[in-house]
């Protein structure tokens, strides 16, 4: 399983700032490194997300919802989560929109990591 580290993050973030616009920086770099850790945890020797879609979810959610960066957090944490997909040989198949709308989900109505799962899982393919 290859995962995606606080400094891709970053890199993801910048060139989604670069290219859409908003402002670039770090609110919270603990926030930043704990989401880049989060997916690969174990508790008691088990894996406490033992997919790669709920993986990918907790990517998601936690750049969404814990806000590491001054702006383009919905941005950076579903496209985490899709190049974490991508590194793992999983492309995405979301519609025009599809991607930004489930971001805003994510950001409003605070879902379970397996909701954010299971719509990661009917949106890509294995390569």
């Amino acid at each position: 399983m290859r995962y995606l580290d606080a400094e891709e993050i970053l890199l993801i973030h910048h060139r989604l700032i670069e290219r859409y616009g908003g402002l670039h920086g770090i609110r919270d770099l603990e926030r930043l490194k704990s989401a880049a850790v989060a997916p690969s945890q174990a508790v008691f020797g088990q894996e406490q997300y033992p997919d790669i879609w709920q993986k990918a979810a907790v990517y998601a959610r936690n750049i969404i919802l814990d806000h590491p960066f001054f702006d383009g957090n919905k941005r950076t944490g579903i496209t985490a989560a899709a190049m974490f997909l991508k590194k793992n040989k999983f492309e995405f198949r979301a519609k025009k929109g599809e991607l930004e709308d489930f971001a805003v989900h994510i950001a409003t109505k605070n879902p379970e990591i397996g909701e954010i799962a299971a719509w990661l899982r009917t949106h890509t393919k294995n390569t």
